[in-house]
């Protein structure tokens, strides 16, 4: 190898012991899993590195199929672990079948290997640890699709490992004469992929450190904008209107989410799970709104939107559909704070979305307080959602066929 290449697998080296060392800040702060995560996925990419460049003193061709051992357990775990961190196994029957469709693959192309010679072994587990990567990949993305910003962090990192597997597995099965651009290419590619699953898990890890803080310190900490308290949101509200009163052609679009089966969800879980359940809510709030959307708290039990310039009623409609569906997916809520990781009681929001487009000469307190009250009202519709029909002079159910 030139100074180059060393210097490049260097790099991939020292961004492992970092990650490992960032596994062992988060130990500490008794985030558990994520500590755990990071660790073996650190340690395990490291293995595949050493082995792979043939720095095991092993002979051969002993070490040619321990090689081909460490490529297909490596690669299954890396696997279990890229579905761990995307949420897939987080149904117990679930995770039962994806462990135990993993290790089966493993266990027969560790078996079929013993048939074939040692090389022809080593590659057959070069092309199942490819396969189980664009597997892996394929579901990245699909998560990607859904909506789950991690893993889009996720489709680069296996993208870069299946770069560096491939040239990897070229070092493994041509030892003597490989050209150093392919040393190279493979650590670039080795390293992107140590950043990217690091990225992954510093977001994940960022994430259970602002839970646990809601957990801890609940509606004080305000979940929603991080700024606003129930005062603020009153103020949010006296300059949105005082705005409107000097511009008629800019209304003001009022909607108010309130969850009714918050005081419920206390009685039977605690605190925690009601901190929980509100530190959640805001999230879904926060990702299904666009930025011109202002937002707080209100009251104990709901959230208040304000839209300026809401020209559009049907625009506001069809935000309170979203709200609605956003919110009322299931989630595990956590029962203590000192294990935020691990949810135990199910519950899915009671949500009722009252949306209403004011005009100039309405009063800030009563648009408040009337689209609060539809919300109310539509806890009892099977939309959820109720608004202000002005052809009908009433308040009514927003209708199911009215989507688009």
């Amino acid at each position: 190898m030139n100074s180059l290449v060393i210097g490049l697998w260097g790099a991939f080296f020292g961004s492992v012991a970092l990650m490992f060392a960032g596994s062992l800040a988060a130990f500490a702060r008794s985030l558990r899993r994520v500590a755990l995560t990071a660790a073996l996925s650190a340690l395990v990419s490291a293995l595949f590195v050493v082995a792979y460049l043939g720095w095991l003193p092993l002979a051969e061709p002993f070490g040619t199929r321990l090689l081909a051992h460490i490529a297909v357990l490596s690669s299954a775990m890396l696997g279990l672990m890229l579905l761990t961190m995307l949420g897939a196994m987080r149904q117990a029957e679930t995770a039962r079948k994806l462990r135990g469709g993993m290790m089966a693959t493993a266990a027969v192309v560790l078996g079929v290997g013993w048939t074939l010679e040692a090389t022809q072994s080593l590659a057959l587990s070069s092309v199942t640890a490819l396969g189980i990567g664009a597997a892996m990949l394929g579901a990245c993305i699909r998560s990607a699709w859904r909506g789950d910003r991690l893993a889009w962090v996720a489709v680069s990192g296996v993208s870069c490992m299946m770069v560096a597997l491939t040239g990897l597995s070229w070092i493994a099965l041509h030892r003597e004469g490989v050209h150093w651009g392919v040393h190279a290419v493979s650590a670039v590619a080795s390293v992107a992929y140590v950043a990217a699953m690091a990225t992954a898990m510093w977001i994940r890890y960022s994430y259970l450190i602002e839970l646990r803080e809601v957990v801890a310190h609940g509606p004080a900490y305000d979940p929603v904008t991080r700024m606003r308290s129930h005062a603020e949101t009153g103020q949010m509200v006296g300059k949105a209107f005082f705005h409107q009163r000097h511009d008629l052609s800019r209304p003001v679009g009022v909607a108010v989410v309130s969850i009714g089966n918050l005081y419920t969800l206390e009685k039977l879980h605690g605190r925690a799970a009601l901190n929980h359940a509100l530190f959640v809510c805001a999230g879904r709030l926060r990702r299904c709104l666009s930025a011109d959307i202002e937002m707080g708290r209100l009251g104990d039990d709901g959230f208040l939107l304000l839209a300026r310039a809401s020209t559009d009623t049907q625009r506001l409609v069809e935000m309170g559909r979203l709200v609605a569906e956003r919110l009322s997916r299931p989630v595990k809520l956590s029962t203590s704070a000192a294990d935020v990781e691990d949810g135990q009681a199910h519950w899915v929001a009671q949500v009722g979305v009252g949306v209403l487009a004011t005009t100039a000469q309405a009063k800030p307190s009563a648009a408040v307080a009337m689209a609060g009250a539809m919300s109310r009202t539509a806890w009892s519709y099977a939309t959820r959602v109720a608004w202000h029909d002005e052809a009908a002079g009433r308040i009514a159910e927003l209708p199911a066929t009215d989507a688009a």
